[in-house]
Protein backbone atom coordinates (compact mmCIF):
# COMPACT_ATOMS: atom_id res chain seq x y z
CA UNK A 1 0.00 0.00 0.00
CA UNK A 2 1.00 3.67 -0.82
CA UNK A 3 1.53 5.74 2.24
CA UNK A 4 -1.90 7.54 1.43
CA UNK A 5 -3.55 4.08 1.73
CA UNK A 6 -2.00 3.43 5.11
CA UNK A 7 -3.41 6.24 6.80
CA UNK A 8 -7.11 6.89 6.41
CA UNK A 9 -6.95 10.10 7.91
CA UNK A 10 -4.16 11.55 5.45
CA UNK A 11 -6.25 13.16 2.56
CA UNK A 12 -4.85 12.27 -1.04
CA UNK A 13 -6.82 14.94 -2.94
CA UNK A 14 -5.15 18.53 -1.15
CA UNK A 15 -2.41 18.94 -3.46
CA UNK A 16 -4.81 19.18 -6.48
CA UNK A 17 -6.50 21.62 -4.80
CA UNK A 18 -3.42 23.49 -4.48
CA UNK A 19 -2.41 22.86 -7.48
CA UNK A 20 -6.06 24.62 -9.48
CA UNK A 21 -6.46 26.64 -6.73
CA UNK A 22 -3.12 28.24 -8.26
CA UNK A 23 -3.56 27.87 -11.86
CA UNK A 24 -6.98 29.93 -11.42
CA UNK A 25 -4.70 32.57 -10.18
CA UNK A 26 -2.81 33.03 -12.83
CA UNK A 27 -5.51 32.78 -15.65
CA UNK A 28 -7.39 35.36 -13.55
CA UNK A 29 -4.67 37.27 -13.19
CA UNK A 30 -3.94 37.39 -16.86
CA UNK A 31 -7.70 38.49 -17.98
CA UNK A 32 -7.68 41.37 -15.45
CA UNK A 33 -4.76 42.93 -16.87
CA UNK A 34 -5.65 42.42 -20.55
CA UNK A 35 -9.05 44.41 -19.80
CA UNK A 36 -7.20 47.80 -18.57
CA UNK A 37 -5.40 47.75 -21.88
CA UNK A 38 -8.24 48.34 -23.59
CA UNK A 39 -9.05 50.95 -21.29
CA UNK A 40 -6.29 52.73 -22.93
CA UNK A 41 -3.72 52.22 -19.76
CA UNK A 42 -1.38 49.81 -21.03
CA UNK A 43 1.76 50.72 -18.98
CA UNK A 44 0.05 50.41 -15.82
CA UNK A 45 -1.77 47.22 -17.20
CA UNK A 46 1.62 45.56 -17.99
CA UNK A 47 3.08 46.60 -14.70
CA UNK A 48 0.15 44.84 -13.13
CA UNK A 49 0.36 41.94 -15.14
CA UNK A 50 3.55 41.03 -14.07
CA UNK A 51 3.28 41.65 -10.41
CA UNK A 52 0.30 39.09 -10.29
CA UNK A 53 1.86 36.48 -13.06
CA UNK A 54 5.21 36.40 -10.88
CA UNK A 55 3.23 36.63 -7.10
CA UNK A 56 1.14 33.93 -8.50
CA UNK A 57 3.89 31.86 -9.78
CA UNK A 58 5.48 31.90 -6.37
CA UNK A 59 2.86 30.80 -5.40
CA UNK A 60 2.55 27.78 -7.79
CA UNK A 61 6.03 27.01 -6.82
CA UNK A 62 5.68 26.74 -3.12
CA UNK A 63 2.58 24.40 -3.95
CA UNK A 64 4.53 22.27 -6.20
CA UNK A 65 7.04 22.14 -3.15
CA UNK A 66 4.71 21.03 -0.85
CA UNK A 67 3.19 18.42 -3.26
CA UNK A 68 5.99 16.49 -3.93
CA UNK A 69 8.24 17.33 -0.62
CA UNK A 70 11.53 17.77 0.20
CA UNK A 71 13.72 16.34 -2.17
CA UNK A 72 15.96 13.50 -0.50
CA UNK A 73 19.36 12.86 0.08
CA UNK A 74 19.17 9.34 -1.83
CA UNK A 75 17.04 7.07 -3.46
CA UNK A 76 17.71 3.73 -1.93
CA UNK A 77 14.35 2.74 -0.84
CA UNK A 78 11.83 1.46 -3.47
CA UNK A 79 8.08 2.39 -3.03
CA UNK A 80 7.88 -1.26 -2.39
CA UNK A 81 10.04 -1.33 0.08
CA UNK A 82 8.94 1.79 2.00
CA UNK A 83 5.14 -0.07 2.21
CA UNK A 84 7.24 -2.92 4.37
CA UNK A 85 9.03 0.24 6.24
CA UNK A 86 5.68 1.39 6.54
CA UNK A 87 3.06 -1.21 7.07
CA UNK A 88 0.84 -0.33 9.80
CA UNK A 89 -2.24 1.13 8.94
CA UNK A 90 -3.43 2.35 12.00
CA UNK A 91 -0.76 4.93 12.46
CA UNK A 92 -2.36 8.67 13.71
CA UNK A 93 -0.03 11.57 11.90
CA UNK A 94 -2.04 14.18 13.10
CA UNK A 95 0.00 15.00 15.74
CA UNK A 96 3.13 15.13 13.70
CA UNK A 97 1.06 17.06 11.06
CA UNK A 98 0.73 19.95 13.83
CA UNK A 99 4.42 20.02 14.65
CA UNK A 100 4.52 20.89 10.48
CA UNK A 101 2.28 23.17 11.14
CA UNK A 102 4.17 25.11 14.30
CA UNK A 103 7.23 25.29 11.83
CA UNK A 104 5.65 26.42 9.17
CA UNK A 105 3.96 29.45 11.37
CA UNK A 106 7.57 30.02 11.76
CA UNK A 107 7.51 29.00 15.81
CA UNK A 108 10.48 27.90 17.61
CA UNK A 109 10.31 23.91 17.36
CA UNK A 110 12.47 21.45 19.43
CA UNK A 111 12.71 17.77 17.83
CA UNK A 112 14.52 14.45 20.09
CA UNK A 113 15.57 11.42 19.42
CA UNK A 114 16.42 9.13 21.96
CA UNK A 115 17.97 5.92 21.83
CA UNK A 116 21.16 3.68 22.05
CA UNK A 117 24.57 3.94 19.83
CA UNK A 118 22.59 4.14 16.32
CA UNK A 119 20.76 7.27 17.51
CA UNK A 120 24.22 8.48 19.07
CA UNK A 121 25.94 8.04 15.68
CA UNK A 122 27.79 5.17 15.52
CA UNK A 123 28.59 4.38 11.57
CA UNK A 124 30.22 1.07 11.30
CA UNK A 125 32.49 0.53 8.37
CA UNK A 126 30.56 -1.54 5.56
CA UNK A 127 32.12 -2.50 2.57
CA UNK A 128 30.64 0.02 0.01
CA UNK A 129 30.26 3.31 2.47
CA UNK A 130 32.56 4.90 -0.49
CA UNK A 131 29.93 5.12 -3.00
CA UNK A 132 26.71 6.50 -0.41
CA UNK A 133 28.50 9.96 -1.12
CA UNK A 134 28.28 11.18 2.79
CA UNK A 135 28.67 9.76 6.11
CA UNK A 136 25.58 10.72 8.48
CA UNK A 137 23.59 9.01 11.39
CA UNK A 138 20.36 8.70 11.01
CA UNK A 139 19.40 11.40 13.17
CA UNK A 140 21.19 13.63 11.37
CA UNK A 141 19.59 13.29 8.43
CA UNK A 142 16.52 13.13 10.74
CA UNK A 143 17.21 16.38 11.80
CA UNK A 144 18.15 18.19 8.25
CA UNK A 145 14.71 17.03 6.69
CA UNK A 146 13.26 19.64 9.01
CA UNK A 147 15.75 22.28 8.45
CA UNK A 148 15.22 21.77 4.77
CA UNK A 149 11.70 21.76 5.01
CA UNK A 150 11.58 24.73 7.43
CA UNK A 151 14.87 27.30 6.35
CA UNK A 152 13.18 30.10 8.06
CA UNK A 153 12.67 28.41 11.05
CA UNK A 154 14.47 28.14 14.32
CA UNK A 155 15.20 24.43 15.55
CA UNK A 156 16.45 23.09 18.88
CA UNK A 157 18.30 19.91 17.99
CA UNK A 158 18.43 17.00 20.81
CA UNK A 159 20.07 13.80 20.18
CA UNK A 160 19.57 11.86 23.52
CA UNK A 161 21.02 8.78 22.24
CA UNK A 162 23.82 6.73 24.81
CA UNK A 163 25.19 3.82 23.79
CA UNK A 164 24.61 0.64 25.44
CA UNK A 165 21.09 1.94 27.14
CA UNK A 166 18.08 -0.08 26.43
CA UNK A 167 14.72 1.81 27.61
CA UNK A 168 14.65 0.69 30.79
CA UNK A 169 18.07 2.95 31.48
CA UNK A 170 15.77 5.33 28.53
CA UNK A 171 12.32 5.77 30.93
CA UNK A 172 14.84 7.10 34.19
CA UNK A 173 16.75 9.57 32.07
CA UNK A 174 14.08 10.53 29.16
CA UNK A 175 12.94 13.39 31.57
CA UNK A 176 16.36 14.73 32.14
CA UNK A 177 17.59 14.13 28.90
CA UNK A 178 14.61 14.92 27.03
CA UNK A 179 11.36 16.11 28.55
CA UNK A 180 13.07 19.19 30.39
CA UNK A 181 13.31 21.04 26.81
CA UNK A 182 10.01 20.76 26.30
CA UNK A 183 10.06 19.24 23.30
CA UNK A 184 7.64 19.44 20.00
CA UNK A 185 8.28 15.73 18.61
CA UNK A 186 10.51 12.64 19.84
CA UNK A 187 11.80 9.50 17.87
CA UNK A 188 12.11 6.84 20.01
CA UNK A 189 14.93 4.14 18.53
CA UNK A 190 15.67 1.22 20.88
CA UNK A 191 15.01 -1.82 19.18
CA UNK A 192 18.11 -3.09 18.47
CA UNK A 193 19.38 -2.60 22.64
CA UNK A 194 16.06 -4.24 23.78
CA UNK A 195 15.40 -7.83 24.46
CA UNK A 196 12.28 -9.11 22.50
CA UNK A 197 10.76 -10.01 25.96
CA UNK A 198 7.36 -9.00 27.73
CA UNK A 199 9.70 -7.33 30.68
CA UNK A 200 11.20 -5.09 28.12
CA UNK A 201 7.76 -4.13 26.32
CA UNK A 202 6.83 -2.65 29.93
CA UNK A 203 9.89 -0.49 29.89
CA UNK A 204 9.39 0.64 26.47
CA UNK A 205 5.97 1.37 27.23
CA UNK A 206 6.57 3.01 30.15
CA UNK A 207 8.63 5.62 28.07
CA UNK A 208 6.80 5.97 25.12
CA UNK A 209 3.66 6.61 28.01
CA UNK A 210 5.96 9.27 30.08
CA UNK A 211 6.68 10.83 26.50
CA UNK A 212 3.25 11.11 25.57
CA UNK A 213 2.18 12.60 29.20
CA UNK A 214 4.82 14.98 29.50
CA UNK A 215 3.72 18.65 30.00
CA UNK A 216 4.56 20.16 26.20
CA UNK A 217 2.20 17.40 24.73
CA UNK A 218 5.15 15.94 22.27
CA UNK A 219 4.26 13.84 19.35
CA UNK A 220 6.36 10.96 19.01
CA UNK A 221 7.56 8.70 16.24
CA UNK A 222 9.21 5.26 16.75
CA UNK A 223 11.52 4.14 14.75
CA UNK A 224 12.55 0.18 14.84
CA UNK A 225 15.93 -0.62 13.81
CA UNK A 226 17.68 -3.75 13.30
CA UNK A 227 20.67 -5.82 13.13
CA UNK A 228 21.72 -7.08 9.65
CA UNK A 229 21.26 -11.18 11.59
CA UNK A 230 17.92 -10.36 12.46
CA UNK A 231 17.91 -9.13 16.21
CA UNK A 232 15.56 -6.44 17.08
CA UNK A 233 12.66 -6.19 19.67
CA UNK A 234 10.47 -4.72 16.57
CA UNK A 235 7.81 -7.26 17.61
CA UNK A 236 7.11 -6.26 21.33
CA UNK A 237 7.63 -2.52 20.70
CA UNK A 238 4.69 -2.66 17.83
CA UNK A 239 2.74 -3.50 20.41
CA UNK A 240 3.21 -0.54 21.91
CA UNK A 241 3.06 1.52 18.94
CA UNK A 242 -0.40 0.26 17.08
CA UNK A 243 -2.24 0.60 20.17
CA UNK A 244 -1.10 4.05 20.58
CA UNK A 245 -1.75 4.94 16.87
CA UNK A 246 1.89 6.26 16.84
CA UNK A 247 3.63 6.99 13.46
CA UNK A 248 6.03 3.77 12.96
CA UNK A 249 8.40 2.98 10.84
CA UNK A 250 10.66 -0.56 10.16
CA UNK A 251 14.51 -0.02 9.27
CA UNK A 252 14.23 -3.88 10.07
CA UNK A 253 11.97 -4.84 7.64
CA UNK A 254 13.55 -2.87 4.74
CA UNK A 255 16.97 -4.49 5.36
CA UNK A 256 15.79 -8.06 5.88
CA UNK A 257 14.03 -7.52 2.07
CA UNK A 258 16.62 -5.93 0.79
CA UNK A 259 19.32 -8.66 1.61
CA UNK A 260 16.65 -11.58 1.07
CA UNK A 261 16.40 -9.74 -2.41
CA UNK A 262 19.98 -9.22 -2.86
CA UNK A 263 19.97 -5.92 -3.29
CA UNK A 264 22.60 -5.37 -0.60
CA UNK A 265 24.93 -7.96 1.53
CA UNK A 266 25.18 -7.94 5.40
CA UNK A 267 28.88 -6.19 4.83
CA UNK A 268 27.46 -3.71 2.91
CA UNK A 269 24.36 -2.75 5.54
CA UNK A 270 26.96 -2.96 8.65
CA UNK A 271 30.30 -3.72 9.82
CA UNK A 272 29.23 -5.42 12.89
CA UNK A 273 26.52 -7.12 12.25
CA UNK A 274 24.59 -4.10 15.00
CA UNK A 275 25.69 -0.62 13.80
CA UNK A 276 24.82 0.18 10.69
CA UNK A 277 26.82 1.66 7.96
CA UNK A 278 26.70 4.86 6.39
CA UNK A 279 24.94 3.09 4.20
CA UNK A 280 22.40 1.88 6.52
CA UNK A 281 22.32 4.88 8.11
CA UNK A 282 21.31 6.36 4.99
CA UNK A 283 18.58 4.30 4.15
CA UNK A 284 17.22 4.76 7.38
CA UNK A 285 17.57 8.54 6.77
CA UNK A 286 15.62 7.66 4.00
CA UNK A 287 12.62 5.88 5.22
CA UNK A 288 12.36 8.73 7.73
CA UNK A 289 12.66 11.49 5.46
CA UNK A 290 9.81 9.60 2.95
CA UNK A 291 7.43 9.44 5.90
CA UNK A 292 7.75 12.99 6.96
CA UNK A 293 7.25 14.10 3.23
CA UNK A 294 4.17 11.74 3.04
CA UNK A 295 2.87 14.12 5.87
CA UNK A 296 4.27 17.39 4.94
CA UNK A 297 2.65 17.33 1.48
CA UNK A 298 -0.97 17.34 3.55
CA UNK A 299 -0.57 18.89 6.71
CA UNK A 300 -2.76 21.51 6.72
CA UNK A 301 -5.66 18.99 6.12
CA UNK A 302 -5.04 17.24 9.22
CA UNK A 303 -7.44 18.31 12.39
CA UNK A 304 -6.09 18.96 15.62
CA UNK A 305 -4.17 15.92 17.48
CA UNK A 306 -6.72 14.70 20.39
CA UNK A 307 -5.48 14.55 23.97
CA UNK A 308 -3.55 10.94 24.74
CA UNK A 309 -5.54 8.94 27.41
CA UNK A 310 -4.97 5.64 25.65
CA UNK A 311 -4.77 3.13 28.74
CA UNK A 312 -1.75 1.66 29.57
CA UNK A 313 -0.55 -1.98 26.99
CA UNK A 314 1.35 -2.98 29.87
CA UNK A 315 1.31 -0.98 33.37
CA UNK A 316 2.84 1.98 35.05
CA UNK A 317 5.86 1.20 37.09
CA UNK A 318 8.30 3.55 35.97
CA UNK A 319 6.34 7.12 35.09
CA UNK A 320 7.85 8.80 37.95
CA UNK A 321 11.32 7.16 37.55
CA UNK A 322 14.47 8.93 37.73
CA UNK A 323 18.64 8.22 37.83
CA UNK A 324 20.02 9.33 41.23
CA UNK A 325 23.17 10.35 40.82
CA UNK A 326 26.06 12.25 43.97
CA UNK A 327 24.75 15.28 42.85
CA UNK A 328 21.07 14.33 43.70
CA UNK A 329 21.01 11.83 46.68
CA UNK A 330 23.60 11.74 50.07
CA UNK A 331 24.85 8.21 50.85
CA UNK A 332 24.09 7.70 54.59
CA UNK A 333 27.42 5.60 54.70
CA UNK A 334 30.54 5.89 51.83
CA UNK A 335 31.83 2.96 53.53
CA UNK A 336 35.51 2.44 51.25
CA UNK A 337 33.31 3.97 48.12
CA UNK A 338 34.15 7.52 47.19
CA UNK A 339 32.71 9.89 44.71
CA UNK A 340 33.85 9.73 41.51
CA UNK A 341 33.42 11.11 37.91
CA UNK A 342 34.32 7.95 35.73
CA UNK A 343 32.10 7.77 32.91
CA UNK A 344 30.88 11.20 31.16
CA UNK A 345 27.67 9.79 29.85
CA UNK A 346 26.84 9.18 33.46
CA UNK A 347 28.62 11.14 35.34
CA UNK A 348 28.76 12.04 39.38
CA UNK A 349 28.95 8.45 40.41
CA UNK A 350 30.63 6.42 43.48
CA UNK A 351 33.87 3.96 43.17
CA UNK A 352 35.06 1.42 45.29
CA UNK A 353 38.68 0.50 44.68
CA UNK A 354 39.81 -1.81 48.09
CA UNK A 355 38.17 -2.49 50.77
CA UNK A 356 34.83 -4.02 51.07
CA UNK A 357 33.07 -1.25 49.91
CA UNK A 358 29.26 -1.05 51.92
CA UNK A 359 27.83 1.67 50.18
CA UNK A 360 24.10 2.30 52.02
CA UNK A 361 21.18 4.61 50.96
CA UNK A 362 18.28 5.10 51.62
CA UNK A 363 15.06 5.33 49.69
CA UNK A 364 11.27 5.93 49.18
CA UNK A 365 10.04 4.10 46.32
CA UNK A 366 8.68 1.40 44.99
CA UNK A 367 10.96 0.37 42.49
CA UNK A 368 14.95 0.38 43.01
CA UNK A 369 17.29 -0.45 40.14
CA UNK A 370 20.90 -0.50 40.39
CA UNK A 371 23.56 1.11 37.25
CA UNK A 372 26.76 0.72 37.21
CA UNK A 373 30.22 0.35 35.08
CA UNK A 374 31.29 -2.79 33.04
CA UNK A 375 34.76 -2.36 32.04
CA UNK A 376 37.20 -4.50 29.98
CA UNK A 377 40.59 -4.27 31.40
CA UNK A 378 40.27 -7.34 34.04
CA UNK A 379 39.93 -4.95 37.52
CA UNK A 380 36.38 -4.64 38.02
CA UNK A 381 34.91 -7.30 40.60
CA UNK A 382 31.50 -8.74 41.92
CA UNK A 383 29.43 -6.58 44.00
CA UNK A 384 26.01 -7.92 46.47
CA UNK A 385 23.06 -5.76 46.85
CA UNK A 386 21.49 -5.55 49.51
CA UNK A 387 17.49 -4.49 50.20
CA UNK A 388 16.48 -3.93 53.52
CA UNK A 389 19.20 -6.69 54.88
CA UNK A 390 18.37 -9.18 52.45
CA UNK A 391 20.62 -10.04 49.54
CA UNK A 392 18.75 -9.65 46.41
CA UNK A 393 21.57 -9.70 43.71
CA UNK A 394 25.07 -9.96 42.49
CA UNK A 395 26.55 -7.46 39.86
CA UNK A 396 29.18 -8.63 37.98
CA UNK A 397 31.10 -5.40 36.30
CA UNK A 398 33.98 -7.57 34.43
CA UNK A 399 33.42 -7.36 31.25
CA UNK A 400 36.56 -8.93 29.79
CA UNK A 401 36.88 -9.71 26.57
CA UNK A 402 33.68 -7.43 25.81
CA UNK A 403 33.47 -4.79 22.88
CA UNK A 404 34.28 -2.20 25.47
CA UNK A 405 33.17 -0.08 28.89
CA UNK A 406 29.30 0.56 28.94
CA UNK A 407 26.76 1.29 31.53
CA UNK A 408 24.74 -1.74 32.81
CA UNK A 409 21.19 -1.62 34.54
CA UNK A 410 18.90 -4.22 36.70
CA UNK A 411 16.22 -3.87 38.41
CA UNK A 412 17.31 -5.16 42.03
CA UNK A 413 14.09 -4.67 43.76
CA UNK A 414 9.92 -4.29 42.69
CA UNK A 415 7.00 -3.44 44.47
CA UNK A 416 3.47 -2.53 44.54
CA UNK A 417 3.42 -0.08 47.24
CA UNK A 418 5.87 2.71 48.00
CA UNK A 419 7.88 2.40 51.42
CA UNK A 420 11.11 3.27 52.79
CA UNK A 421 14.21 1.30 51.54
CA UNK A 422 17.95 0.61 52.97
CA UNK A 423 20.43 -0.30 50.06
CA UNK A 424 23.54 -1.86 51.18
CA UNK A 425 26.36 -2.18 48.20
CA UNK A 426 29.11 -4.10 49.20
CA UNK A 427 31.85 -6.48 47.40
CA UNK A 428 31.07 -10.60 47.10
CA UNK A 429 33.65 -12.30 49.26
CA UNK A 430 34.74 -14.25 45.83
CA UNK A 431 35.26 -11.61 43.84
CA UNK A 432 37.21 -11.84 41.15
CA UNK A 433 37.97 -7.82 41.18
CA UNK A 434 38.37 -5.09 43.95
CA UNK A 435 37.02 -2.10 41.55
CA UNK A 436 33.00 -1.17 41.12
CA UNK A 437 31.67 2.04 40.08
CA UNK A 438 27.69 2.56 41.26
CA UNK A 439 26.92 5.01 38.05
CA UNK A 440 23.50 5.71 40.00
CA UNK A 441 20.16 4.33 41.84
CA UNK A 442 17.50 3.99 39.25
CA UNK A 443 13.93 4.86 41.44
CA UNK A 444 10.32 4.93 41.04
Amino acid sequence: MKKEENHKNRPGSKKRILLFAFAALLILGGCASKAENTDGTADSGNTQEMTDTDSAQDGFADAQEQTAGVPPLTEYVSDEEMERADMWGSCDDAALAAVMKKAAAGEHVTIACIGGSITEGTISNGSDDAQVGFKKSYANIFFEWWETAFPDTEFTMINAGIGATDSYIGVHRVQKDVLDYQPDLVLVEFSVNDSNSVTAKTNYDNLVRKILKSDSNPAVMLLFMGQTNGSNAQEQHVLVGFNYQLPMVSYANVISDMMQNQIYTDKQLSGDVTHPSALGHAIAGEILWKYLNAVYVDMDAYEDPKPFDQAAVTYEAYMDAKILDSLTIAADDLGTFQESSVFDRFPNDWTCKEGDGDLTFTVNCRNIGIMYYQTIDGKSGQYEVYVDGECVRTLNADFSGGWGNHAEAVEVYSSDETAEHTIVIKKAPDSTGDVFTVLGLMIS
